[in-house]
């Protein structure tokens, strides 16, 4: 992948540094636009976690297109530098926080922060770690606002359909090499 770049909002345009001398899977621009197309103006004013972060584009196209703040967890340190530069080139440090966590430890707790309205899943590939990050959350759905999304990024070739207590798979979208899973905690 030659480079990644914000695709629409305040920091439409601006090129995005990758993780250096990681075997991180950024998602492609096309999959990004249709993301955020699905979601549409409902990410204005949202909670967003991007678990997995990499190079943080995901969580940083959301603070783009007008988020109100975007928690990034990454275990790796260098991805954790990566995100931070990226925040700070993007000129959206502001409303970001940037952790350097597991993110299955960080999840298994009882979160001390307010719920979101999206969480983005995109753990590296053919590891079960998706079906184990959608599970987490489906076990604390303290984590997550009434009708919010949980969205995993995947190869096709790794989907499985899981049994979950609270969240409902309602919609799939297939990339060529990447596809979207969504899933809404419902309320109630």
């Amino acid at each position: 992948m030659a480079g990644i770049r914000v695709i629409a909002g305040k920091a439409k345009g601006r090129k995005l540094q990758m993780v250096p001398g990681q075997d991180v899977r950024p998602i492609g621009d096309r999959v990004k636009e249709s993301l955020f197309n699905i979601i549409g103006s409902d990410i204005r004013a949202a909670r967003f976690l991007d678990l997995f972060a990499g190079t943080g584009s995901v969580g940083i196209e959301a603070l783009s297109r007008g988020a109100a703040r975007v928690l990034f967890i990454d275990e790796s340190r260098r991805a954790v530098e990566t995100i931070r530069k990226n925040l700070e080139h993007t000129k959206l440090q502001e409303e970001a926080d940037v952790e350097q966590r597991d993110a299955f430890q960080y999840l298994k707790f009882k979160p001390k922060i307010d719920p979101f309205d999206y969480i983005y899943v995109a753990p590296p590939q053919y590891k079960g770690m998706w079906l184990k990050g959608v599970q987490a959350i489906d076990d604390k759905v303290e984590w997550l606002n009434p009708d919010a999304w949980v969205i995993a990024q995947i190869d096709p070739d790794e989907y499985e359909e899981m049994k979950l207590s609270h969240l409902i798979e309602f919609d799939q979208r297939r990339y060529g090499k990447t596809s979207l899973v969504f899933y809404e905690w419902p309320s109630t």
